[in-house]
């Protein structure tokens, strides 16, 4: 198995990106692959990531990898997920952050994660979104590998957020105003929750918009062919 600094190294061929961030708009250069990066966060909803990375998989020139937070891998197994693929699909979670350190110049992952993701990453889908993780990232807490992207991401690069939580948490007046946050100061998409019957047995607004909507989003704005 590669080591951390030559996985880290293996997404940044040939130095992309090195010449300047102009250079990776999958619009300018179409020959280059489009980049999803997708993020999962503590909620059950998490539980479609597999799913959603299988679906994108099938449309050409796309990569796909996953940030995983600690509370995420409690729904889907994510050493299977790369399994699956072959090596291809990479699951960055907050485990490996020393993992590749034992001294001075060694990589450190949330550091190589603000180098090296934020420059591979085209996109950037964060779904689930929990209520934890929207609050975090409205007030620039870098506390693991999710929310420290995030925060080093250049400011042009589409984020969208999928929110997923119970509904008192959604009707809660401090979710209105993380919402409004992120959309008008930082520019992110926000799509859904939609109404259905929650993990908690609840009947209401909170789940996470359908797994197949979210990669149909990112079809229809990249004009993505199937294989």
């Amino acid at each position: 198995m590669s080591s951390l600094a030559e996985q880290i190294a293996n997404l940044l061929p040939n130095g992309l990106g090195a010449r300047g961030d102009e250079e990776r708009n999958p619009l300018t250069y179409p020959a280059r692959s489009l980049h999803v990066l997708l993020a999962t966060s503590g909620s059950v909803a998490s539980i479609k990531a597999p799913l959603i990375v299988c679906e994108l998989l099938k449309y050409e020139q796309v990569d796909v990898q996953v940030v995983a937070t600690k509370s995420s891998l409690h729904f889907f197994d994510w050493k299977a997920l790369e399994e699956e693929h072959g090596g291809r699909v990479k699951v960055w979670t907050d485990s490996e952050e020393w993992e590749g350190w034992s001294k001075i110049g060694d990589p450190i992952l949330h550091i190589e994660v603000s180098y090296v993701l934020r420059r591979w990453a085209d996109i950037v889908l964060v779904a689930p979104c929990s209520a934890n993780t929207l609050a975090k990232i409205t007030h620039g807490i870098c506390d693991n590998i999710l929310t420290s992207l995030v925060r080093a991401l250049p400011t042009f690069v589409p984020v969208l957020l999928f929110p997923a939580m119970n509904t008192h948490m959604y009707s809660h007046p401090l979710t209105a105003k993380q919402l409004k946050s992120v959309t008008e100061e930082l520019g992110y998409e926000v799509h859904g929750p939609i109404a259905k019957t929650l993990a908690c047995g609840d009947i209401g607004l909170g789940a996470m918009t359908e797994w197949s909507e979210v990669v149909k989003l990112v079809v229809n704005k990249y004009e993505l062919k199937a294989k």
